[in-house]
């Protein structure tokens, strides 16, 4: 049990959209990721996700319902098997919860912006 600085985990990487693990707990992990742009339209038909904005602004827009613009402090469920596409209108820096072997493109093609998260230590 070591305490997790998120000041010092997102100074430790540029990369954008290829979230890290910073934290695991009963079968979840908490992944950490800077966003920037537009990511591609995806569901997760196993799994709920849990988006918590820790800087920046974020929009998760949706197919079938209204879109919902995030700010720093601000959390989404995405339900699982809804589709979504986040748009991080600003960069950002955001916390994902979701099942560890989770892909953060869900049931997208796979494409260069398909990472399998790296393990922070």
């Amino acid at each position: 049990m070591e305490p997790v600085n998120l000041d010092e985990i997102f100074a430790s990487f540029d990369e954008t959209w290829a979230p890290r693990i910073a934290a695991e707990l009963n079968d979840h992990a908490v992944k950490v990721a800077k966003l920037d742009g537009e990511f591609v339209w995806h569901a997760h038909e196993g799994t709920d996700e849990l988006f918590l904005v820790r800087d920046g602004r974020l929009r998760i827009e949706f197919r079938d319902r209204d879109d919902a613009d995030l700010g720093p402090g601000d959390l989404l469920v995405v339900p699982r098997g809804v589709e979504h596409r986040p748009v991080a209108l600003e960069p950002s820096e955001v916390l994902l919860v979701e099942p560890t072997e989770t892909l953060n493109t869900g049931d997208a093609a796979a494409s260069d912006l398909t990472h399998d998260p790296e393990r922070l230590d």
